[in-house]
Parts: C-alpha cells; sequence; structure tokens
C-alpha cells in the first residue's frame, strides 16, 4: 500500500511539474483560449459532434479580433484527431444529428439572418435548406429523420402582418398597454400618414416616424434590452418542414403566445412545448412557464403542466416516451428549481419530485430509463451526477474541481467538455461511472505545456449564521517560500453566482493576476449559488453587511498563511461584486486599492435604469415607493456611504450596458469627484455587461491591463 501511495504521488507530481512550464500567462494569452462546447453523441454511437468557440484576428486591424465558432467530428473508435468540419468567415452552431447519424443540421448567417444547413458525411459542401425572411433557429430532426422542426423570432408589426401565423391579421386580444387604448384600437389605424391631417393620419404619421427609427415609443415593461432601448415585442414561433428542403415549411404555432422550447417525442406523432399558450394579459406580465403536448402539425395542445405563480421547463422525455423529466418551482429569482417526473399521459398528481437542493442543467434518461444524469454548479465545480428514478437517490460521479459544461450518453459511455485550473476547456471521454477519463482534444492543452501555472488551495470556514462558507487561495505563479505578496481580493457578481476551480469565465483573469505577482483570493459568501436554497438566499434584506463579513473573513485567514502582505491588498469584482467592492471600502480602509465594475450603486436607480430590476422586489421585499422597502433600499445602497470612501478606486462601465445601467456608475464618480477622493472613471464605448466574457476582445484586454495597472500605481510602487 505504501508503494502504491508513493507511486501514484510520483505520478501526480510529474503531471504537475509537466503542466507547469517555464512562460506564466500574458494578457494575450486570453486569445488562445478554445471554448469547447454543444457535445453531441451519433444516435448510432460511433461518432460525437461538438463546437469550438475561439478568437481570431479581425482582418488586417491587428489589435481586433473577432470570435468563430466551428463543427468538430471525432470517431469515438480508436486514437482518431478531431476534423473541422465547417469553415469560412461565417460561424456555424445548434448542431444536431439526423436519426441516421448520416447527417448534421446547423445554423449559419446568411445576409445577416440565420438560416438552416445540412452537412451530408459522405461528402460535400453543407446545403443551405432554408431561405426564411424572419431567419430561423434552434433545429429539431424527427424521429424518422423526415421532418425539420425549426424556430423563428419576429416583431409585433411582422406578426401583425403574417396571415399564416396570424390568420386574419387580428390584433392579440390582451392590452398592448398603449395608454387611451385599452382595446388596441390604435392598431386598426389605415389612414394616410400627414403631419398636417386629421387625427387618425397624424397617428399614422407618427406611426410612420416610429417605424423610421426617429422616434422609440415604448409602452411595454421590458423595454430595456442588454444594449438598448426598445419599446418592440417579439414572438417566438414554430415551424415544420421536410427534412430535404421540398415543399413549403407549415407553421406549428400561431398568434400571440409565447413559446420558447419545442421537441419531438420519441414516436414522432407529438411535440412538446414550453413556454405560454392563451395568454390573457401582456406576456411582460407573465413570469410564469407550462409544459405542453400537442399534435406535430400544432393541433390538439393541450397542457401537461402549468399554474399560477410557477415556472415548468426544461422536459426531456424517455426513450420509450413513457415518462417526463422536468424542472419547476417559483417565480421568483432568488430559488432553486424542483427535479421531478411523471407519466407523460398523466396529471401533475402523478409528479414525483427527486430531491437535490442545486440547479440542474442538461437533464438527460438513461437509455433503461432507471436513472437521470444531469450537471450541477455545486462547491465550485459542476460535477455530473446521476439521480435513481426507484430510490429517488442522487450520486455524485465527478469532483468538485472541475466543471462539466456540456455532454452526452450513449450507453455506458459520456463524452464532455470540462473546465479545470489546469486546462479551460477540452473534449473528455469516460465510462458512465466516471473512472477512466480519456482526454480527446487538445486546443488548449498545447500551449499550455510551456506554461506556468498557479493551483489553488480550497479553505473553508463556518460563519456567524452556521453557513459554511468556501473560498480559494492562489499563490503568484513564481511563488518563492518566506517572501509576502501584494493580494487580490477578487468577488464573484450574480449575487447568485459561484466560482471555483470548475467555473471557466474567471481561468485567465485569475493566472493573469497570479502571473503579475499577486495572490489571488476568491470564495462563495452567502447569496451565491451552488450551496442550495437557505445558502442561496442569506443575502435577502442583506447584500451589504453579511456578504462583506464572509469575504473579508476568508481574506484575513488566507492572510494567516504568512505569504500574504496585508499592507498591500487590493479588491476587485463587477456586476453585484461592483457593488460589493463599493459597499466595503466605504466601510473597511484596509484596501490600498479597489476596482469596480459594471456595478450597482444605487438600488432605487438601478430599479429604474437596469433590466435585471425585478432583483430589487426580489431580495427586498419590495419597490423604491414602498414605505417597507424605503428604509432598506436606503440602507443597503452604497451610494449612501460615499463620503466614508477614501481608498483609490478605478470604476469601469460598458457604456452600452442596460443590465445594472451605467446612470449610478456617474453618480458614484461624479460623488466622489466632488469630495476629492483618488478615482478614475473608464467607459467602454458600445460594451455592454458581458464586455469581459464575451465582448470586444480589445476591450477586454484593456479592461484587465488597466486594472493591473491601477492597482501597481497604489501597491507596487
Amino acid at each position: 500500500m505504501k508503494q502504491l501511495f508513493l507511486w501514484i504521488s510520483l505520478c501526480l507530481t510529474q503531471f504537475l511539474m509537466a503542466q507547469n512550464g517555464t512562460e506564466t500567462i500574458k494578457v494575450t494569452d486570453m486569445l488562445a483560449i478554445s471554448q469547447v462546447g454543444n457535445v453531441s453523441i451519433s444516435p448510432d454511437g460511433s461518432k460525437t459532434l461538438f463546437a469550438v468557440t475561439s478568437i481570431e484576428p479581425e482582418g488586417e486591424n491587428k489589435w481586433e479580433y473577432r470570435y468563430v465558432n466551428k463543427l468538430y467530428l471525432l470517431n469515438n473508435e480508436g486514437s482518431s484527431t478531431a476534423k473541422a468540419i465547417t469553415g469560412g468567415k461565417e460561424s456555424a452552431s445548434q448542431p444536431v444529428w439526423s436519426p441516421d447519424s448520416k447527417q448534421i443540421l446547423f445554423v449559419r448567417p446568411v445576409d445577416g439572418r440565420a438560416q438552416l444547413f445540412l452537412l451530408s458525411l459522405d461528402g460535400g459542401e453543407p446545403v443551405q435548406l432554408t431561405r426564411f425572411k424572419y431567419g430561423v433557429g434552434s433545429p429539431r430532426w424527427s424521429p424518422d429523420g423526415k421532418k425539420i422542426i425549426f424556430s423563428v423570432n419576429l416583431r409585433l408589426e411582422q406578426l401583425l402582418a403574417d396571415e399564416e401565423l396570424n390568420p386574419g391579421k387580428k390584433p392579440p386580444s390582451w392590452s398592448l398597454e398603449k395608454p387611451g387604448f385599452p382595446a388596441n384600437e390604435f392598431l386598426l389605424n389605415n389612414a394616410k400618414p400627414d403631419p398636417d391631417g386629421n387625427t387618425d393620419e397624424i397617428r399614422a404619421y407618427l406611426n410612420l416616424n416610429a417605424s423610421a427609427q426617429k422616434a422609440k415609443v415604448i409602452n411595454k415593461l421590458n423595454f430595456q434590452q442588454e444594449s438598448t432601448t426598445s419599446g418592440e415585442l417579439s414572438f417566438t414561433h414554430f415551424f415544420i418542414m421536410n427534412a430535404d428542403g421540398s415543399g413549403t415549411a407549415k407553421a406549428i404555432t400561431h398568434g400571440f403566445n409565447r413559446f420558447n422550447g419545442i421537441d419531438f417525442t420519441p414516436d414522432g406523432q407529438h411535440i412538446i412545448l414550453t413556454g405560454n399558450a392563451g395568454l390573457t394579459e401582456n406576456p411582460d406580465r407573465v413570469l410564469e412557464s407550462e409544459i405542453y403536448i400537442a399534435n406535430t402539425d400544432g393541433s390538439n395542445m393541450r397542457k401537461i403542466l402549468g399554474e399560477k405563480g410557477k415556472s415548468y421547463n426544461s422536459p426531456a422525455v424517455s426513450p420509450s416516451g413513457k415518462w417526463m423529466a422536468f424542472q419547476f418551482g417559483g417565480t421568483s429569482f432568488v430559488s432553486v428549481p424542483s427535479l421531478a417526473i411523471m407519466p407523460l399521459n398523466g396529471q401533475a398528481t402523478d409528479m414525483v419530485v427527486i430531491p437535490f437542493d442545486r440547479n440542474k442543467s442538461g437533464i438527460t434518461w438513461s437509455k433503461d430509463e432507471q436513472s437521470l444524469y444531469f450537471t450541477a454548479q455545486s462547491n465550485g465545480g459542476a460535477p455530473l451526477y446521476k439521480a435513481d428514478i426507484k430510490t429517488k437517490q442522487v450520486k455524485q460521479l465527478s469532483g468538485y474541481d472541475a466543471g462539466i459544461n456540456s455532454f452526452d450518453i450513449y450507453n455506458d459511455m459520456v463524452v464532455y467538455s470540462k473546465t479545470q485550473v489546469s486546462n479551460p476547456s477540452e473534449l473528455y471521454g469516460n465510462n458512465i461511472s466516471m473512472q477512466n477519463e480519456k482526454r480527446l482534444t487538445a486546443f488548449n492543452h498545447n500551449w499550455l505545456q510551456q506554461k506556468k501555472l498557479s493551483f489553488p488551495e480550497k479553505f473553508s470556514f463556518v460563519n456567524e449564521k452556521g453557513m459554511t462558507v468556501e473560498y480559494w487561495v492562489m499563490k503568484p505563479a513564481n511563488y518563492e517560500a518566506g517572501k509576502k505578496y501584494p493580494t487580490i481580493l477578487n468577488i464573484h457578481g450574480g449575487p447568485s453566482a459561484m466560482w471555483g476551480p470548475g467555473e471557466n469565465s474567471m481561468w485567465h483573469e485569475f493566472q493573469y493576476y497570479a502571473a503579475k505577482g499577486y495572490v489571488v483570493v476568491y470564495g462563495n459568501p452567502r447569496g451565491s449559488g451552488g450551496y442550495g436554497t437557505d445558502f442561496l438566499r442569506g443575502n435577502v434584506n442583506d447584500w451589504g453587511t453579511g456578504p462583506t463579513s464572509d469575504v473579508l473573513t476568508y481574506l484575513t485567514k488566507a492572510g494567516s498563511g504568512g505569504f500574504i502582505d496585508t499592507s498591500r491588498l487590493a479588491v476587485t469584482g463587477g456586476s453585484y461584486a461592483g457593488y460589493l467592492v463599493a459597499w466595503i471600502i466605504a466601510h473597511d480602509q484596509r484596501f490600498k486599492a479597489a476596482c469596480a465594475q459594471r456595478g450597482v450603486y444605487e438600488l432605487g436607480t438601478f430599479f429604474g435604469e437596469g433590466n435585471a430590476w425585478r432583483l430589487v422586489p426580489n431580495y427586498f421585499g419590495g419597490y423604491p415607493w414602498e414605505e417597507k422597502a424605503k428604509p432598506i433600499l436606503e440602507r443597503e445602497s452604497p451610494i449612501n456611504y460615499v463620503d466614508k470612501i477614501k481608498t483609490p478606486f478605478i470604476i469601469f462601465h460598458g457604456e452600452n450596458d442596460l443590465r445594472t445601467g451605467v446612470i449610478q456608475s456617474e453618480m458614484l464618480y461624479k460623488s466622489l469627484k466632488v469630495l476629492g477622493r483618488t478615482v478614475e472613471y473608464v467607459r467602454h464605448p458600445g460594451g455592454t455587461h458581458e464586455l469581459t466574457r464575451s465582448g470586444n476582445n480589445r476591450q477586454r484586454i484593456d479592461q484587465m491591463l488597466r486594472t493591473i495597472e491601477f492597482f501597481d500605481r497604489f501597491i507596487k510602487h
């Protein structure tokens, strides 16, 4: 046994030495990272299809880069190398196998609109199947391979004028909430536009101006998108067509309903839909989601599951078509959906719940229908889990030290993409018990062999509420024992996000800061996802004090290791973490520099300017004008403590970020400037809330460099 232990230790040491090269991570290494996803095993089990998102130079401009999505194919037998099956300038996405495993359907843009393409594995170029005026998406094959279902997304005025999708071209039965027109009478105005005419002609002229984008007329509740405002309502409908592209696609759904998902049942006789049929009020007012079954032409639609105050989603029908797995929960943002199964032809009373207090993804049936497989963010990772249908017991199949992002199963084989500290994304194969892993690609593996990485150590403590809080400490890449190092406390947003070694969005940033000579400390304070409902709700009515206690506690505990220079500390974070950074430096003076990105600083303003405004009533129990909520929102808004901020502070915001809105960052910056504090404000033109994750790559690099340069001003020099 002792010899076996020594052998395992030697192998592990050799692995880490091989992984750790001599070059530290550079900021531009961000451009070398490829992300593997959309993993799908062919119906016959012989091949695996997957997508790879990479970053490539944009034309001749050496500083600009674009995202490219390509499809790859890998033989599951033998030691073959994955091969790209799509190329060119345009990306390919949403790939699906034909039932006979001989063709692949995918989506690619043509003249600015997504269209369906069919690729035969017998050879030849992809064939364009659709030229749909609205563009298409979400393709699904019928089990016999003869039909294809796809979605289209269209605006209200398009739906009003579409005879097939809206027979009779009638207006919706529910109100569009235009003041003075309770029954949508304004839609019946057929007058000619004339600014000098009668009332109807003036209204027609005003409508013409709105159509020409000379005015935005807003009556809808959810008018803030990610990067702009819009008064437009949009609708998703589904069509069915012959798989060979012959004939005309026929609409399956009609009218002013709201659907968001569809698939065939295994026998091909029915379709399962999610969304809302028979709406009686404006869809912006509806938070519920329901599950329906219908014939493949959309007829005889009936509701399987749905009730007021509940959301039912993610239906997955078993291979025989007898059972349906799904998730359900309340419409509150601060909750964890439940997993359940029921007979497909049964009633809600037949539902059987499988207890598991985590957010589940990718629900997949085993062939024998005795198990469900899924992934779930948990304790810093995203393991693969197996739920036993009979016992209702859930078994964890992989570790917390990695994140499985996309997977598929065929008999006793599982293929998946995975994130871990040693590699941000690759494709792996394994047996169904996850005991025989094999790496199948080397998109990041090869270039990482020359890199010297920092591997985090995991710790935990129990806070004053009895909650176990986990955190990680990363030493500098060129760490030397006996030295003390400056440290960055990095906080996640959400507030319900979760960080850990299995989360890929921060892989490069953490490694880059470690390469620049900083200790990096991060963790999951109360309110984080991945630890169950009670932990998730641990910051309700308490966005500031409680989470601050957790993050400062684990920073202090990390310092007990002796290698952190507590006189050279920095703190950073985005979105909710931007909020928490501002809160912390207004209540604690230990940091030499701070950075807040795309943050929330005044909750009343956030309710008005951010499209994530529902966080306000969900977390604080009311709206800014309600007496019960007013004192809470005032107490919890960092802007009300701005005079206490003395830490050198850099504030970032994307110019087009409407998830949190830019006004609050302007308020914070202007207030600090009036107070004469050390503050710098950076706006990224065109940047949205997703700038650091999927935004312009030059701006992503810019923000990272500006952050570290700002910290260096006050910490290293």
